[in-house]
């Protein structure tokens, strides 16, 4: 199957590691990955500043780059939100009948990472070997907006030498939020202090989630407080294929 990979701004200028290694799950399952150029951004944040008018152009980039894609994978809980949640209600704002026509055909090829592996292509065991104690934080995105469910904890307890811990207080914010951490830092850095004592609580090396936004929030306050511990993305957790005697 041949699957378009879109990466989020937060992965294609921070984190690039995360679409390399959902290549890597891709092909390791016998499937083709292309990246198309001329893609850029959701309009996330465009939009949840309040700058509707100007995330309108990006939407019609996303459906003009991908409108012949027939599988859309994202590594961006919050991404496809973006577009499940205010696509169509931007579309239909527009008046643009084709515009509209073109978002309600594209949406259902578009699939989180996770949503790829188990409802699309009906897998959990990719092969994957990482034989660390890893617990996983719920994106709020993934949690309210997409309802992933158990997805991540299916391919995680698929993975070969992993050691999967519960995290208190999973469904809780980590305070990212986007622009909300920098119009609201005192309370996003609380909302963070708290989500980084339960990681800790839970004795896991590595925490784990479907976006990185809020992986980068979560690891910040890491980074000062528990060195020791650190943040991935699932994606890269399931391309590895480390041996306990690399620990």
């Amino acid at each position: 199957m041949l699957i378009s990979l879109f990466i989020g701004c937060y992965n294609d200028t921070l984190f690039p590691d995360t679409g390399k290694a959902v290549v890597t799950v891709l092909e390791r399952l016998g499937h083709e990955v292309e990246f198309r150029a001329a893609q850029t951004c959701c309009g996330q944040m465009h939009y949840n500043t309040g700058y509707a008018a100007e995330a309108l152009p990006v939407l019609r980039h996303f459906v003009k780059t991908f409108a012949d894609a027939a599988v859309i994978c994202v590594p961006s809980a919050s991404c496809v939100a973006m577009m499940r949640d205010h696509y169509p209600k931007m579309a239909a704002e527009s008046g643009d009948a084709a515009l509209i026509a073109a978002v309600e055909s594209l949406l259902p090829r578009v699939y989180e990472f996770s949503e790829l592996l188990i409802d699309k292509l009906g897998v959990e065991d990719v092969g994957a070997s990482y034989p660390h104690r890893v617990t996983l934080h719920t994106s709020c995105h993934s949690l309210r907006s997409l309802h992933l469910g158990d997805r991540p904890v299916r391919l995680l307890n698929a993975v070969r030498g992993l050691q999967l811990t519960p995290l208190a207080g999973q469904d809780q914010c980590c305070g990212f939020g986007g622009t909300f951490a920098v119009k609201n830092a005192d309370v996003s850095t609380a909302m963070a202090m708290d989500k980084v004592h339960a990681v800790v609580a839970t004795g896991a090396e590595v925490c784990t989630a479907t976006d990185n936004s809020c992986l980068m929030q979560i690891n910040g306050v890491l980074a000062r407080t528990a060195p020791d511990r650190r943040c991935l993305h699932l994606a890269e957790i399931l391309a590895a294929t480390e041996s306990p005697a690399a620990r």
